[in-house]
């Protein structure tokens, strides 16, 4: 959306941009605020659309009604790929999205949704929470108006699905596969042509041909997107996307506006909704899984190991690149890495040893 047509929107909403954000109406003595979220994500999508409607509900109920959101899916105020923009310019006042979308206005974004080989979700949690990540996100976006925060996770990612078995690398070449963020751009390392699509037009582009190839999330969005009737072979794992972190983006100056309290009340409605959309994703994954191998027929395949070794190389080529981008993306690439380093010893003698030795009981 060009500059004009959000300023025509924001005159449509009876907005004159940033400046008419969040004029709260007073209420027996205590301010309420009318907000609008725009999302990335068609409405209720199991996962990331389910996590904002429910974080509009929290922040109701935390606030007692003082500040009520607005949510609307995408298409409805502005395309999914648009919704940094509109929070920033003022058109809303929230968004929820995936941080992996705006790489390129800045390339470390996309090490707040996920990294190719990178951080599970507990670890890039716990590198946000308490290992310096929100504070280099913090500025990262502090150019653009935006105030980010982790608000949703839908787990780790499957693989993608496939119109072809995949038998190699050779299989790969000039595959067009709808792959955003870092995880396209290791892809295109192996011949891939990445696309970048919203996941609720992706399901037509496998059918039209559009696309040979498709990730979005785990089984459960994945299977509420319909991509078993566009493609038949399911590959693990997700060697492109470990995490799957939902972004809610807040307009800066409307985040200024607001209460001490209020703020509070949106952190913590963001910190809930990020725990529970990682419990809910894991169980709901489980399920979905079986339905589409015992329902729907689907064929799951693991990566051959060629096209393994193949994506590590490619993923730590593309990494290393952050270095000399210097300024605030060489700081984000170099605590993502730290953090990495951090997690080489423990979850390898915790959660890898344990469930080695659970799964041969």
């Amino acid at each position: 959306m060009s500059g004009a047509s959000r300023r025509s929107v924001v005159a449509a909403l009876g907005g004159a941009g940033a400046a008419a954000l969040a004029a709260p109406s007073v209420v027996r003595g205590r301010a309420r605020y009318r907000w609008r979220m725009v999302t990335s994500w068609p409405a209720n999508l199991p996962g990331p659309g389910v996590s904002a409607r429910r974080l509009a509900e929290r922040v109701a109920a935390l606030s007692d009604g003082r500040l009520t959101i607005e949510v609307s899916a995408a298409g409805e105020i502005v395309p999914a790929f648009e919704v940094f923009d509109a929070v920033g310019d003022g058109v809303a006042e929230m968004a929820h999205t995936a941080a992996l979308f705006w790489q390129g206005k800045t390339p470390a974004a996309a090490f707040y949704t996920a990294v190719p080989f990178g951080l599970t979700p507990q670890e890039h949690n716990a590198w946000v929470m308490f290992g310096g990540g929100q504070a280099l996100w913090d500025r990262l976006y502090a150019d653009f108006g935006v105030k980010p925060l982790m608000a949703g996770n839908t787990g780790m990612s499957m693989g993608g699905w496939f119109t072809r078995e995949i038998a190699g690398p050779a299989d790969l070449q000039g595959l067009r596969f709808r792959m955003p963020g870092l995880g396209g751009e290791m892809y295109r390392a192996l011949g891939v042509v990445p696309v970048s699509l919203p996941p609720g037009d992706t399901l037509m582009a496998l059918r039209l041909g559009t696309v040979d190839a498709a990730e979005f999330a785990g089984p459960a969005s994945d299977l509420a997107l319909g991509f078993h009737q566009g493609a038949r072979w399911y590959y693990w794992p997700g060697l492109h996307e470990p995490n799957g972190t939902g972004e809610c983006l807040v307009n800066r100056a409307a985040w200024d506006g607001l209460p001490a309290d209020l703020q509070t009340v949106i952190g913590h409605a963001c910190e809930a909704e990020n725990a529970a959309a990682l419990a809910e994703s894991e169980f709901r994954d489980q399920l979905a899984l079986a339905r589409l191998v015992d329902e729907h027929g689907v064929a799951l395949r693991r990566f051959p190991p060629t096209v393994e070794r193949r994506a590590a190389a490619a993923a730590r080529d593309i990494l290393a690149g952050f270095s000399a981008l210097g300024g605030i993306e060489a700081e984000v690439w170099r605590s993502y890495e730290a953090a990495l380093g951090r997690g080489r010893t423990w979850p390898t003698i915790s959660v890898q040893a344990f469930l080695e030795s659970r799964n041969r009981r």
